[in-house]
């Protein structure tokens, strides 16, 4: 059984606020019947859930490594936290997308993945701090990221096999549009 949940995070200088609202950060979770260091290998398994593409070590702290998809989108990953079965970091040193004004939105941001267990489950929520609705990738992204996590990751931890882009492998709608333009 996996259990999908797609939410807003609201924080205001990191911390829970419910009376002030600075941003609004991208987050979306799954909840699986695997133990939290199954989900942890699963997430730190980039190339099995999110590219073929990707190039550089995806499994140790301070290990950098680059996605790309074709000429759409290309980023610089640094891994800032890595903490076995409960979190993962990523910090994105350089980004660039061919369908933004802005071609380096995201630069700056953390990928986040914090892992919890739920009873006899194991939650993984994914939480890009800096992706929110006043983004001009946020619609595009917001569909990736759930599409990644949501299915893709959530595969990869369940059945052993994700669902990544790679050259040529289109994933998602927008990935398919953006690609034949």
């Amino acid at each position: 059984m996996v259990v999908i949940v797609l939410m807003a995070s609201c924080t205001t200088n990191g911390l829970k606020d419910p009376t002030v609202v600075e941003s609004k950060n991208f987050s979306t979770s799954v909840t699986v019947n695997k133990s939290p260091n199954e989900v942890f290998d699963a997430i730190n398994n980039v190339r099995g859930w999110w590219s073929e593409e990707i190039v550089g070590d995806t499994n140790k702290l301070d290990a950098e490594f680059d996605y790309h998809y074709e000429d759409i989108h290309r980023s610089k990953m640094k891994i800032v936290e890595f903490v076995p079965g409960k979190r993962v970091v990523w910090l994105v040193k350089e980004n660039h997308f061919n369908f933004t004004k802005d071609a380096t939105e995201w630069t700056g941001d953390k990928i986040v993945f914090d892992i919890e267990v739920i009873g006899d489950k194991t939650r993984v929520v994914f939480t890009q701090v800096g992706l929110v609705p006043e983004s001009e990738c946020y619609e595009i992204c917001e569909k990736a990221w759930t599409h990644y996590v949501q299915q893709s990751l959530a595969a990869l931890i369940t059945e052993g096999r994700g669902q990544p882009n790679g050259k040529g492998k289109a994933q998602t709608e927008d990935e398919k549009r953006l690609s034949n333009q």
